[in-house]
């Protein structure tokens, strides 16, 4: 069972259509039903109740980076000159609309922000750099460091 501040509560059942969900997000309502153990009916109250309590969030479509011509990933360390509350709404709106921005984290350490950013290639996050991400409001320094390779990549869930 899993509860905390605005969690629900999560038993076996949930935890194993959740699991199977997470890796095959097309199965069917009778499918699922049969890896799980129950009927299709409550099968799908459960997935209903999971959807409506916002545990689920939405179903996607798991792309091939390589397949895109997308392989480059960079991890971006970014210094706000300002961190007031309107300064890190501003930058997180504009953020928001940069593309190629995959991930975006608030951080309390060293830094403000951590970026992952992925491009085709080295010269296309150059690009990025220099156009899109240093011109994000506030942005007082970045540190960039290029991923090499995926050792693993996955999602909440996910095995």
């Amino acid at each position: 069972m899993i509860q905390g501040r605005n969690t629900i509560e999560i038993d076996r059942i949930d935890r194993a259509i959740l699991r199977t969900l997470s890796a095959e997000g097309r199965i069917s309502m009778t499918d699922l039903a049969e890896r799980v153990g129950l009927s299709k009916t409550p099968v799908t109250a459960r997935v209903r109740r999971l959807e409506s309590t916002g545990v689920i969030t939405g179903y996607t479509v798991q792309l091939s980076a390589g397949r895109l011509g997308l392989e480059h990933v960079a991890f971006v360390e970014v210094r706000l000159s300002n961190t007031r509350e309107s300064a890190l709404s501003a930058f997180n709106a504009a953020a928001r609309k940069v593309q190629e921005i995959e991930e975006c984290y608030m951080i309390a350490g060293g830094f403000d922000y951590l970026l992952k950013v992925r491009t085709h290639d080295i010269r296309e996050y150059r690009r990025v750099l220099s156009e899109s991400i240093t011109t994000l409001p506030h942005v007082a320094s970045t540190s960039t460091y290029v991923g090499l390779e995926s050792v693993k990549d996955r999602g909440v869930g996910q095995p």
